[in-house]
This record gives C-alpha cells, sequence and structure tokens, in this order.
C-alpha cells in the first residue's frame, strides 16, 4: 500500500462586501435643531440631511453600535458599542470647524467615555437639553448620571427599578435638565410597568403610576408641566399579557398647569387675553427706559442672550404631592397605540394608533376635544421625536423616516442614499462573541445550568474559519446553546428574497387511485372548491391544470407552484362521468393547515359528544394566545354550558402566556343560583366553568403548554390525561443579531416552584398516561381522547 495524494483547493478569504441602501433606518434620532438624522444600519452609524439625501457613514466596525442620542450643539453624537467586549459609549465629534454638518463632514473624531478595560456595561446614552448632563444605563439595569465637563458620575438607582437584563430602559430629561422620567418595576410584577419620576441630584424616586396596568413610552410635554405616557388601564384587555387596547394619558407635574388645563375653551381664552394684556402692560415702562438710554453695548447683548438661555432652560415646577390624582386620560379611543406627543402650547395631541391595517396619524384639539384622522399612513409601529424648539415632529419606524411640520401637520418623506462595507467573517466572529455575550448576561438562572460557558465558547470558535453562510453560522449557535440544555434556545437563519410556494385546491386526494389524474377523496370546507356553485364532490377524479393534463409522470405539485390566489382552470371528471372545468383560486399551505386543524376540532368534538352520549364538551387550545382564549370561552360557556363535563385538549400546542386565565376559568365552585319565580336562570360565578373537567396532553406540548398543564393538576383542577411533557416552562428573549436574516433564542425567566424547582428541564407526568399508537391514528383511532372521556364519566359517576 501507499499514500494517496490528496489535493485541496482552499477557501479563499472572503472580500469586504459593499451595499448601497436607501431604506432600514433603524433607531433615527433627529438632531435638536431638526436638520440632521442619525440611525444605524446593520451595526453602523449613519447621519443623513433632513432636506438632501447626502450621507455620512460615521462608524465602521464588525460590532454594533446603536441607541444615539445628539449633544445640544448639532455636531455631537453619543452611542452604545460592544466592540470591547461589553457595553461601552462613544461619542463621534465633527472634526471641522469648517464643516456645517455630519453628512457634509470629511472628519470626525470618537472618543470612548469610559475606558474600555474596566469591563463594566454602560449604554444608553441620553443628554441632557444644555447638553451637559449625560444619563446613561450602567450594569444593565441602573440609571446614572455624568457631568460631561467633570467626568464625575453619580449612580441614580441601585437595582430597584428593574429586573429584567437586556438593558433596555426607557428614560428622558426634563426640560430643566433636574429630572428623569423613565418606565420602572418597583412592585416585581414585570412586565407590568410603572412611570416614576427621578430626581437627578440625589436620585429621589417617585412612582406617579402605581398601577397594577401596563404603562410604557413616557416623555415630557408642554415645556415640563406634564409628563405623557400610554397605559391599557382602559382599553380592552387581552387574555395572554399582550396585545391589550393602550390609552394616551397625561400626568401634571404641578397644580396651576392642571387647572389652566382643565378651563373651559372661553376661561382659558379670557386667561390668555389678560395674561397678553399685562405683559404688554409691562413691557410699556421697560420700552420709555429702553428709548432714554439707547444702551447698544456688547455688555446688553451678553444680559440678553443669557435673558434668552434662561428663558430657555427655566426651571420646572415640579410637585410631587398629589401628582397621581392629576393623570387624565386624552384619547377618545382605546386602540393598539405606537407613540404620542403634544405641542408645547398644550393645544394639540397627536398620536399613532391602529384602527385598520397600520398606523394611521391621529389629532385631538384638546380644548374643544374634537378628534380627527390627520393621515392616512398604514405604517408599522412608529416613534414620534420633536425637533427644532418643538416646530418639527419626526416618524420614525419600519425603517423609514418622515418629517412633519407643526402646528400644521404637513408631511414629507425623509430621503437618505447610504453606503457601507463590511466584512462578512469578522461580523460573523463579532455576532458569535455577542452571542456569548448575551446569553450569559440573560439566561435567568445563576450558573448557565451548570456549563462551563467560557469554555464552552473557546471550544466551539475553532469551527468559525470554515463558515462563511448564515445557514452554518445558525446551526453553529444551536450548537452551542444546545450545550445548556434549556428549551428555547438556537439559532435561526430566515434567507431573504422570494421563494417559490406551491399552492393547494383544498382537496384531500385517494392515495390508493394508481392514476392517470389525482382521484378527489374529500373536499375541504371552506376551500377553493367548498362553495354552493362548485360541482367538486368526493370521487370526481382532476384530469388537467390550466390546460395541462396529468399524466402518470406528472408532478401535480410542480403545477400549482405559485398560483396561490391566481385564477386557475381545474378540469375533472365526476363520478357519473360527466367531464367539467372550474375556475378557483388555490391557497397557500397556511390556509390549508388553518382548514385541516378546523376538521379536525370538529372531529373530535363529535367523538366526544358521540363517546359521552351528549354529557361532555370538547375544546382545543390551538396556542397560549387571546384568540385561543375567546374562542373556548366562547365554546365552554355557550353550547357546551349545559353539559356535565369538559375535555381540554392542549396537545400539539406551541406556548404563549395563558397558564393563569385557564387556572382562572375553570377553578369555578358554584356558590349562587339566578332565579326567577322559582326557576333557575343562572350560576354563579358566571364567567368561570363550575364543573369537572380534564386535560389532554403529548409530547409536543412546549413552553407555556407545559405550563397550563403543570398549573392546572397543581391547583387540582382535574386530571391529566396523554403523554408526558418535556420541561420547557421559560419565557425566552429572541434577539436579532447584526445580520437581520440571524436571531437566537435564550431563556431568560424561569418559574420556580414552591419546593424550589424550576419547571424548565422538568418533565410533567400525566395522572393517566395513554400513547397513541400511528398506526390507529391514521385509521382514525384517537386512543388519548378516547382514555380523557372515559376517566372524566368514570369520575363524574
Amino acid at each position: 500500500p501507499s499514500k494517496v495524494r490528496i489535493d485541496i483547493t482552499a477557501d479563499q478569504s472572503e472580500p469586504l462586501r459593499i451595499r448601497n441602501f436607501s431604506s432600514g433606518a433603524s433607531g433615527a434620532v433627529p438632531s435638536p435643531d431638526g436638520k440632521q438624522v442619525a440611525f444605524s444600519n446593520r451595526g453602523d452609524i449613519f447621519v443623513t440631511s433632513v432636506d438632501y439625501p447626502t450621507t455620512r457613514q460615521i462608524t465602521s466596525t464588525p460590532a454594533a453600535e446603536n441607541f444615539i442620542s445628539w449633544g445640544s450643539d448639532n455636531r455631537t453624537i453619543y452611542y452604545t458599542s460592544d466592540r470591547d467586549g461589553h457595553l461601552n459609549i462613544y461619542s463621534a465629534k465633527i472634526g471641522r470647524d469648517e464643516d456645517p454638518n455630519f453628512p457634509n463632514a470629511t472628519l470626525v473624531e470618537e472618543t470612548a467615555i469610559f475606558p474600555a478595560g474596566d469591563r463594566t456595561d454602560r449604554a444608553n446614552p441620553v443628554i441632557s437639553p444644555d447638553g451637559k448632563q449625560m444619563a446613561f444605563t450602567i450594569d444593565r439595569r441602573d440609571i446614572a448620571v455624568m457631568d460631561l465637563a467633570s467626568k464625575k458620575v453619580r449612580r441614580l438607582t441601585k437595582g430597584n427599578i428593574c429586573n429584567d437584563r437586556d438593558g433596555m430602559l426607557d428614560y428622558s430629561w426634563s426640560p430643566d435638565g433636574k429630572w428623569l422620567v423613565a418606565v420602572v418595576d418597583m412592585h416585581r410584577r414585570s412586565p407590568y410597568f410603572d412611570i416614576a419620576i427621578i430626581n437627578a441630584a440625589d436620585g429621589t424616586i417617585t412612582n406617579i403610576t402605581n398601577s397594577a396596568y401596563m404603562n410604557q413610552s413616557p416623555r415630557w410635554v408642554m415645556g415640563g408641566d406634564a409628563i405623557l405616557f400610554l397605559s391599557d388601564r382602559y382599553g380592552m384587555r387581552s387574555h395572554a399579557s399582550w396585545g391589550s387596547q393602550y390609552d394616551v394619558l397625561l400626568a401634571f407635574t404641578n397644580q396651576a398647569a392642571y387647572d389652566r388645563f382643565r378651563l373651559s375653551p372661553e376661561d382659558f381664552q379670557l386667561q390668555k387675553e389678560l395674561k397678553a394684556s399685562r405683559a404688554k402692560a409691562a413691557a410699556k415702562p421697560a420700552a420709555k427706559a429702553d428709548g432714554k438710554k439707547k444702551a447698544d453695548s456688547k455688555a446688553d447683548k451678553d444680559k440678553a442672550a443669557k435673558s434668552d438661555k434662561d428663558k430657555d432652560s427655566k426651571i420646572i415646577n415640579v410637585e410631587l404631592d398629589g401628582i397621581t390624582d392629576r393623570i387624565v386620560r386624552l384619547t377618545p379611543f382605546s386602540a393598539s397605540m405606537s407613540d404620542a406627543y403634544i405641542d408645547d402650547q398644550g393645544e394639540t395631541l397627536w398620536f399613532l394608533a391602529q384602527v385598520d391595517n397600520g398606523y394611521d396619524l391621529w389629532k385631538k384639539d384638546l380644548r374643544k376635544g374634537t378628534v380627527s384622522l390627520a393621515s392616512k399612513l398604514g405604517a408599522r409601529p412608529t416613534g414620534m421625536q420633536p425637533a427644532a424648539a418643538g416646530k418639527t415632529l419626526f416618524l420614525t419606524g419600519g425603517g423609514s423616516i418622515r418629517k412633519m411640520s407643526l402646528p400644521g401637520g404637513k408631511i414629507d418623506g425623509v430621503s437618505f442614499s447610504a453606503t457601507q462595507k463590511f466584512d462578512a467573517a469578522a461580523e460573523r466572529e463579532y455576532m458569535y462573541d455577542y452571542m456569548l455575550t448575551e446569553a450569559e448576561k440573560r439566561f435567568f438562572g445563576t450558573d448557565m445550568n451548570g456549563t462551563d460557558w467560557k469554555a464552552m465558547g473557546k471550544a466551539y470558535r475553532r469551527f468559525l474559519p470554515h463558515i462563511s453562510h448564515n445557514a452554518d453560522f445558525a446551526e453553529l449557535t444551536s450548537e452551542i446553546l444546545g450545550e445548556i440544555n434549556v428549551s428555547h434556545s438556537g439559532g435561526r437563519y430566515y434567507p431573504q428574497g422570494a421563494r417559490e410556494a406551491t399552492a393547494s385546491l383544498g382537496l384531500l386526494y385517494d392515495m390508493t387511485y394508481p392514476g392517470p389524474g389525482l382521484k378527489v377523496g374529500e373536499v375541504l370546507a371552506g376551500g377553493p372548491f367548498g362553495h354552493a356553485d362548485s360541482s367538486m364532490k368526493p370521487g370526481a377524479v382532476i384530469t388537467a391544470i390550466n390546460g395541462t393534463e396529468i399524466g402518470s409522470k406528472t408532478d401535480p405539485t410542480v403545477m400549482l407552484n405559485s398560483l396561490a390566489g391566481r385564477k386557475t382552470l381545474v378540469a375533472f371528471t365526476l363520478p357519473s362521468g360527466e367531464k367539467t372545468e372550474e375556475v378557483v383560486l388555490p391557497v397557500r399551505a397556511s390556509v390549508i393547515n388553518g382548514l385541516l386543524y378546523d376538521r379536525w376540532v370538529k372531529r373530535n368534538a363529535h367523538l366526544v359528544d358521540s363517546l359521552s352520549n351528549g354529557r361532555l364538551g370538547y375544546v382545543h387550545i390551538k396556542s397560549m394566545n387571546d384568540e385561543s382564549y375567546r374562542t373556548i370561552y366562547a365554546d365552554i360557556l355557550g353550547k357546551y354550558n349545559e353539559c356535565d363535563g369538559i375535555v381540554i385538549d392542549t396537545r400539539n400546542n406551541g406556548g404563549g402566556r395563558l397558564h393563569e386565565d385557564i387556572e382562572v376559568l375553570f377553578s369555578g365552585k358554584k356558590y349562587l343560583t339566578q332565579e326567577i319565580k322559582g326557576q333557575p336562570v343562572g350560576e354563579m360565578p358566571s364567567r368561570r366553568w363550575n364543573k369537572p373537567s380534564i386535560m389532554l396532553t403529548c409530547e409536543a406540548n412546549y413552553s407555556n403548554a407545559h405550563g397550563t398543564p403543570w398549573v392546572y393538576r397543581h391547583m387540582k383542577l382535574g386530571k391529566v390525561v396523554g403523554m408526558p411533557v418535556p420541561g420547557t416552562m421559560s419565557s425566552v428573549n429572541w434577539i436579532d443579531m447584526q445580520d437581520p436574516s440571524l436571531v437566537f433564542g435564550i431563556p431568560v425567566i424561569g418559574f420556580r416552584t414552591a419546593e424550589g424547582n424550576y419547571l424548565e428541564n422538568t418533565q410533567l407526568e400525566p395522572d393517566v398516561k395513554v400513547a397513541n399508537d400511528p398506526a390507529r391514528i391514521v385509521r382514525g383511532i384517537d386512543d388519548q381522547l378516547k382514555t380523557a372521556v372515559e376517566t372524566l364519566l368514570k369520575d363524574l359517576r
């Protein structure tokens, strides 16, 4: 034997990639004068002119820069970067006095605000209106303030406003730089947050909402006389902890502003006239004295300039006592709200609400109370950011930037044209490090579930040089996150670009039919042929699609590619031998999945009704969300209200957040009977199921579909029948990576029992274990469902 010579051609190193883009602006922030907008895209910072598409790239690193804040000089921006292995704050300043703005700057000077080597996470800079202070997040859960001149730092909070570890704190400065308003979690009720005012000098925190409802998106308005925020206190509630409707609320920081707001239109106008009259009277002596002196000295000009500056940064009168009693609701209807703003005069409320498709701009005259649709935007969730001393409002979100003039409301698009160079290999290495850091920082446990995370990071790093495709990178991410041995973890790759989808005719076929053609076994209700005018029926044979015959070697799925929603001619022969044609609109596979699901639920309900002789009802919880809850609520207290018991099927449920609602719904115990003239007409409680129930589970239950049956059995609401459910009850962060086609997940909240055990990795064993045999399932025999009915009927005896 002899050695065989093998020549292998090595992959060349990846060249720098160049991309041009004119959309996809993320985290856009306008400059104070409203002439520039800074934004991030694929991890780099860019600044564009508002009036021209001229755009300059400010940073160029493999790492991510984001969370931008402008300095008051319009020539400095501050942002967060994790290029040194931890979060740090940097500033970029126009290098030459001759350069008017960032888009036209020839030199940009970057400075790290804090030493790169101290490993402390500092992020989310927010510069005070006078440009002298910087609020920022420290250690991902606290707020600190730096004096930008002296560099002295004071920590305002000490772990008492936030428990999450994603570092996404929301706060902003008052116009006078004396206060901060922030979203806080002070009652250990995440994600039900409150709004608080923080004294920027000593860190005193005043919770101004103290509410069990969700409160978010606070901002100072009306020159600091009020704080605007969103709350779901009045809107329709979601049964799954998200999706509730919001309103715009206003908290007045002082009694005088509150009293002025409540004036009638007539009294408000009279007060304005009286104030103007007094100001005019006071100005006459000053004008007379000025005419005598006619002093035009530099000192006078400086004094006037100082007076104007003092006027702009007037001290706000914040009266903390009674502030909760000075909160008012502004919006006339609740909806999915994106953001809101009130002009400095307190006369007009602008808000973005979703009533139809997308978010539209609405306007309310706060004196007259009239509401109108200002602009039909149909936008994605969008933020509102004022600039130019309140004369301009920027609408940012969904990758686009819009400029709205105030008070008129005219909206114009802000266009930009940017070029970015990036090193894909270096970017993947950064994303790998980012994943390692975020997983360790955010994971709910204290020891990474016993995994030596640093050793794992080192062991898997050796594969990085051999990866040049995002699908492989996502697989690498999944492999290393899998070492933690928890659910809700792993990488995902979402390739961009159009994919050819195979449409469906909404028919089930006889798989024993030899052909040619397709023999119909069943016509799905609600499908393309499921309407009154169609002659399609079981036993018919489809012979051609759009004029192309279906031969013995024809793949009909290829013939249906890209036909979803398009008129399609289908030729078929009826069982009687009659040949006919019909034009239908094929549908996507997702639509068919929904129709098959509805068919399965109806079949199960029929089986339960038959097996129990009408004594039991059946509901299936498709997902742990609001829609599924409303469906089962409507059924169990509607058509099944007279039944003796309910079979609750949770099989193949992928999760959500519904365990509390299911617990309450099925925990009813009758305590009263409503009667009229001796006849019972109802029971109390009337919004809970007061009779026995039983719950079905299987191996495919996941996340909250593990937690819900655990709670159901733990609270002794009934028995659990089926197969064991893997311990997957935790809450996840799905984290976007710098490359928009990549995300990864890590569980960030664990659920611990009274005995001290996490539900994660704690398998739920059913009270009655029953496996479904695939050979019997295909014949329509569901042993789990049958056993659940038998068990519940036995318990009812």
